[in-house]
């Protein structure tokens, strides 16, 4: 099943996942700046740089699809 959405619909969920994926490169850089050097990053640090990936690539794909 292919669902087909207007231009302006697709631009502004574009924006929104972009915006998301923004944000959680900030909250992972917040949460590795506040780890010392010589101990290991959280796993929410790795969790959230790949959230902000998959946000970034449905973005993508939603821009090839429109």
């Amino acid at each position: 099943m292919t669902t087909t959405i207007d231009t302006a619909t697709a631009t502004l969920l574009r924006s929104r996942l972009l915006d998301l994926a923004r944000r959680q490169d900030e909250l992972a850089a917040s949460e590795a700046a506040a780890t010392p050097y010589w101990m290991p990053q959280a796993p929410a640090v790795h969790g959230r740089r790949t959230a902000a990936d998959v946000l970034r690539a449905e973005a993508d794909r939603l821009l090839d699809a429109s």
